[in-house]
C-alpha cells in the first residue's frame, strides 16, 4: 500500500496538497494499481520522473496565475 512519508496529521498543508498529487497522478498515468500493490518504491524511475515532472508543471502553473 502507497503510504505518505509523514502521517498526515504531521504533514503541512502543502505536504498534503502534493501527497494528493501525486495519487491524481498515478491514476492518470494508469499505475495506481501498481502504486497501491507495491508502494511508490515498486514504480521505475521512469515513472517517478514523469510524475515528479508533471508535479513541478502544476505547481508552475498555480504560482504563474
Amino acid at each position: 500500500m502507497a503510504r505518505p512519508k509523514k502521517k498526515p496529521e504531521n504533514m503541512t498543508p502543502e505536504e498534503r496538497k502534493i501527497e494528493q498529487m501525486k495519487m491524481e497522478i498515478a491514476g492518470e498515468l494508469g499505475i495506481i494499481d501498481k502504486v497501491k500493490e507495491k508502494g511508490w518504491k515498486g514504480l521505475t524511475s521512469r515513472e517517478t520522473g514523469k510524475i515528479g515532472g508533471i508535479i513541478s508543471r502544476r505547481l508552475r502553473r498555480e504560482k504563474n496565475k
